[in-house]
């Protein structure tokens, strides 16, 4: 074994070693580059489909054409690729080492150099407060490491020499030599480095149905675009009408939805964030509402991390409280458990002689001076320590060691930490000055407790009464853990890690699933038991503030971290909570449920204006009676579909995710698109034969200068009467339709019981009145003649208005038949109990 009376390396064989790859170099970033993520984000097929699209409207000087049918997209792909870059960034800045110098052996002297200059070989200085860099044994010394950040285990771990030193761990006493044998990727801090950077992000419910509607949609418009393209090249029609109809066609694709949903997971954000909650992983605020078990480390999540005096039972008539508060001012270093009898009264004094508290000990005393000491007859020395070390020193009698015994077993069967408080007139230490118990006489029992954090109680129990449940997962014995859970009001079966680890992963995943409180668990069965309960259905939230929480954190749906906890930890969460309160998760997930809802609601208006559309441009193709739509007309569904459902959103109350959302949409959708497509399609269908017929019947000349403006051709152009028809028809179905897809808001929302053939009736009122605000703004857009000509509609003229009008009343009085008694449904087989109304179970 190498020790230091060597010379340790020299400053060529470092830089040699540096140049073979041995060196602490910091891990890479995350393995998704910038190029791949703007490859994956902007330049999908669909996205290059829609810049070819633009590229031809523009070229051809159709601007207010390419904005409408490829805006969207674009704007969406660029808010995709801002949101990933981000999040790429942030993982790429994680950084579980320190970047202070560490003192290295180099040609015999002590050098400083930056850690990512430490190679293989190396020895390093290790000392009290600073933190390990690279893996190794200890060659010389004695320490104490702390791995709480590594392993969770609070209390420090002694390294006699050739113990092996973790990176990511510091030491919390002592001082001695490392040899750097694992360094970089190959270190521990390296390889949880690594693990954290990995890209684990899930695809929630409602992202992966919603991708899946766009992809059914997006195979139909390219079935369907095939078709009508097709036609359109064998017809002759023009370049323009040709990349038009394509714009037409590529605006079918409800690709608004993933706009909208970008939009809601912002919005959900920022209200969460006013809660205390701030969210990093966007789709987090989705997924925090299915939730249904929520795992938690124990110190500094349900804990604050510092103890707190329970009880002192006095022993000795001695003024023990005296005591413990003179000790614990009077001590040079200072931990939790002095922090918890500060409050104790007691004087601070120079003791003559002191014992620091170590692991390996598990006592510190204190020898006060003659002066101070409660008897002027003798010195006093003060011990603290275990019971287990205490006990066998102790000079009283039989029934006072029994009382400690007995009394100190009952308090820590509760969770509770108990030290005896002893004093003596020996000294701390043997003749070569090595810490050693003199003989001692009982004073008192010192009972501590870990201090939970301000309504954690509360929010457990909140959490219970919704059906989510909880486990704690710790690193401490499952006793102390089961205890500290019984304080917090959960109630359940506790098992170790070395129990789980006998397990096969059948009885593994179900122990887990059934079991409440789990005890020296390692940082690896944290993430094993995240994983067993994603595969017995639950959708889980873990909660942690740790380097040993991080691959936990990343592996379940959610992952939250306290903001006062390890960076990496925060920075590979979900969502940090920012006051450090376990109490902003329940409002989080409340908020998340607002938002699905919205979303949800949302995508019934945006699925039925596609069905709509669709079948009424495949109607009237077939019909012969030229393309239904113009780009800019499309764009009225920007208007009377966007802007609604970016409202209904905001609006919508928590309620529990519909795991039967495809269902409900399509008993929704379907009859809502086939009755209102039929009824547009009329509309069109006589609209254009009678402008046709009133172009070449008596009275054309009067009808025929009105169009000539309309369409800027004149009327001895041959195509002047189906561009004229054409143009007649397409009016009266973007006032229909338009007004329809108002009325869908009532429907959704219903006002009064004549709209709710869908859903039960509404009791706010919100909905209502942006409907109204719609329909006027829609008024105003027919009447003025900039908006009229920007959307291509002709004036409101009597027929446009009597022909949809009487379509209007017939369509919703056949609708709410159809809705109301799930006419299609029937027509189709299914049972009265399939045919439920699904309305009533998505409300929301």
């Amino acid at each position: 074994m190498t020790t230091v009376t060597t010379a340790g390396l020299t400053a060529a064989e470092a830089a040699r070693r540096a140049g073979e790859g041995r060196a602490n170099t910091p891990v890479r970033g995350s393995s998704r580059t910038t190029a791949t993520i703007l490859r994956t984000t902007v330049f999908s097929l669909y996205n290059n489909i829609l810049f070819v699209i633009g590229i031809g409207l523009l070229a051809l000087g159709r601007y207010s054409d390419a904005l409408v049918s490829v805006g969207l997209g674009i704007i969406n792909a660029a808010l995709s690729a801002v949101q990933e870059l981000r999040a790429h960034r942030a993982l790429d800045r994680l950084q579980l080492l320190a970047r202070e110098p560490v003192t290295v052996l180099r040609d015999g002297s002590e050098t400083d150099v930056p850690p990512t200059e430490v190679v293989e070989g190396d020895l390093l200085r290790v000392r009290g407060g600073a933190q390990v860099v690279v893996d190794g044994p200890l060659v010389e010394g004695a320490v104490e490491a702390d791995e709480s950040l590594l392993t969770g285990e609070s209390d420090p771990v002694p390294k006699p020499v050739g113990a092996t030193l973790l990176s990511g761990s510091a030491i919390a006493s002592g001082q001695g030599w490392q040899q750097a044998e694992a360094v970089g990727a190959a270190s521990h801090a390296g390889r949880l480095t690594l693990a954290a950077r990995a890209d684990t992000t899930d695809v929630t419910p409602l992202q992966w149905r919603i991708d899946l509607v766009v992809r059914l949609v997006i195979l139909l418009v390219v079935l369907m675009s095939g078709a009508i393209l097709a036609q359109a090249l064998l017809d002759g029609s023009t370049v323009l009408r040709f990349v038009q109809t394509s714009a037409v066609l590529s605006g079918l694709v409800p690709y608004g939805l993933f706009f909208l949903i970008a939009v809601a997971y912002s919005v959900g954000g920022a209200r969460i964030a006013g809660q205390g909650a701030l969210v990093q992983q966007t789709n987090a605020v989705e997924a925090i509402s299915r939730v249904d078990v929520v795992c938690t480390d124990k110190t500094g999540t349900l804990t604050s991390g510092d103890l707190a005096l329970v009880e002192v039972v006095e022993i000795s008539d001695s003024p023990v409280r005296e005591l413990l508060g003179t000790l614990a001012r009077s001590v040079c270093t200072t931990n939790a458990t002095t922090a918890a009898l500060a409050d104790l009264p007691g004087r601070q004094v120079v003791g003559d002689d002191e014992v620091e508290f170590r692991s390996a000990l598990r006592w510190s005393g204190l020898v006060l001076p003659y002066a101070a000491a409660p008897e002027a007859s003798a010195r006093r020395t003060l011990v603290l320590g275990a019971p287990s070390v205490i006990v066998g020193q102790l000079a009283d009698g039989e029934v006072i060691v029994d009382l400690v015994e007995r009394e100190s077993r009952a308090r820590a069967e509760r969770g509770f930490r108990v030290l005896v408080l002893a004093s003596s007139s020996g000294p701390l230490r043997d003749a070569d000055g090595r810490p050693t118990l003199p003989r001692l006489r009982a004073e008192a029992l010192v009972v501590l407790g870990d201090e939970l954090r301000a309504g954690v109680a509360d929010t457990l129990a909140g959490l219970a009464v919704d059906g989510v449940a909880v486990k704690v997962i710790s690193g401490d014995d499952p006793v102390t853990v089961a205890a500290l859970a019984r304080r917090a009001g959960l109630v359940g079966t506790a098992v170790s890690g070395a129990e789980l680890a006998a397990l096969p992963q059948d009885a593994f995943d179900e122990i887990v699933d059934a079991t409440t409180v789990f005890g020296r668990i390692a940082p690896e069965q944290k993430e094993e038991i995240v994983a067993a309960l994603r595969r017995r259905g639950h959708h889980v939230a873990m909660v942690g503030d740790g380097v040993n929480d991080a691959r936990a954190l990343k592996r379940a749906h959610v992952g939250v971290a306290m903001r006062s906890g390890s960076s990496v930890t925060r920075d590979v969460a979900d969502i940090v909570l920012l006051d450090d309160s376990f109490a902003t998760l329940p409002p989080a997930r409340t908020e998340g449920r607002r938002i699905v809802a919205g979303v949800g609601s949302s995508m019934y208006l945006f699925l039925a204006r596609v069905m709509i559309q669709m079948l009424v441009i495949l109607t009237v193709t077939l019909l012969g009676l030229g393309f239904p739509y113009t780009p800019t007309q499309v764009g009225l569904t920007l208007f009377t579909v966007g802007l609604p459902t970016f409202f209904l959103t905001l609006w919508a109350r928590p309620a529990p995710p519909a795991e039967d959302l495809l269902v409900s949409l399509a008993r929704f959708v379907l009859p809502v698109g086939i009755l209102t497509a039929g009824f547009a399609t009329a509309v069109y269908a006589f609209l254009y034969e009678f402008v046709r017929r009133g172009l070449t019947g008596t009275g054309a000349s009067r009808v025929a200068g009105v169009f000539e403006d309309y369409t800027g051709l004149a009327r001895t152009d041959p195509t002047f009467v189906t561009a004229s028809a054409t143009l007649g028809a397409q009016s009266g179905l973007s006032v229909f339709v338009s007004t329809t897809a108002i009325v869908l808001i009532l429907l959704l929302e219903p006002p009064h019981r004549i709209f709710s053939a869908w859903r039960p009736v509404s009791d706010d009122r919100r909905p209502t009145w942006l409907a109204l605000g719609l329909f006027v703004a829609f008024a105003v857009v027919l009447v003025v003649p900039a908006t009229r000509s920007y959307f291509g509609l002709t004036a409101p003229d009597p027929p446009v208005l009597y022909v949809s009008g009487v379509a209007l009343v017939g369509w919703f009085t056949v609708l709410t038949l159809a809705l109301r008694y799930r006419l299609l449904e029937r027509a189709v087989g299914l049972s009265p109990r399939d045919g439920e109304r699904a309305g009533t179970r998505t409300h929301h």
